[in-house]
C-alpha cells in the first residue's frame, strides 16, 4: 500500500506536504504564538480545517444522494488552543447555508451528520465540538 501524504522539514519550523495522488502541496508555518512566522496554516489549523471541511463533504455527499444541493454554503472556524499539555481544546464551527434554497427535511438530513462524519469521529472526547448551522 502506497503512503497518502509525504511530508517535508523545510526549516525555521515549516514542512511541505505532498498527496501523492495528485502531487498537490501545502506547507505549514509554526504559529505566531508558538515561535513561528504565522505566515500560512499550522498543523492545529489544518485540525480544524479538517473538521469543516469533513462536515461540509458529507453533507454534500448526502445531499446529492437525495436530490439537493449545498452548493455555496460556507463554515466560519475558530481554533481555541489550551496550555499543559499544548493542544486544541476547542474547535468553533458555524455554517452557513443561508444561501441555499432547502426543505424542511433536507435541513434535519443536515442537521444529522454534523457529529457522524469521520473526522469529528475521529477526535479526542476532550476536544470539544461546537458547532451552529444557519439555514
Amino acid at each position: 500500500m502506497q503512503e497518502t501524504i509525504q511530508t517535508t522539514y523545510l526549516g525555521q519550523l515549516r514542512t511541505e506536504a505532498v498527496h501523492v495522488r495528485s502531487g498537490n502541496k501545502l506547507i505549514t508555518d509554526a504559529p505566531v504564538d508558538n515561535h513561528g512566522k504565522g505566515e500560512t496554516f499550522s498543523p492545529t489549523d489544518l485540525l480544524a480545517t479538517s473538521l469543516a471541511s469533513c462536515i461540509l463533504t458529507i453533507m454534500g455527499i448526502k445531499a446529492e444522494a437525495n436530490g439537493f444541493s449545498i452548493d455555496g454554503a460556507k463554515a466560519k472556524t475558530w481554533k481555541i488552543m489550551s496550555e499543559n499539555p499544548r493542544r486544541v481544546a476547542e474547535v468553533k464551527i458555524e455554517f452557513d447555508f443561508t444561501m441555499c434554497t432547502l426543505a424542511d427535511k433536507d435541513k434535519k438530513i443536515l442537521e444529522k451528520l454534523v457529529k457522524v462524519s469521520p473526522v469529528p469521529l475521529s477526535l479526542h472526547d476532550e476536544t470539544k465540538q461546537t458547532v451552529s448551522i444557519k439555514f
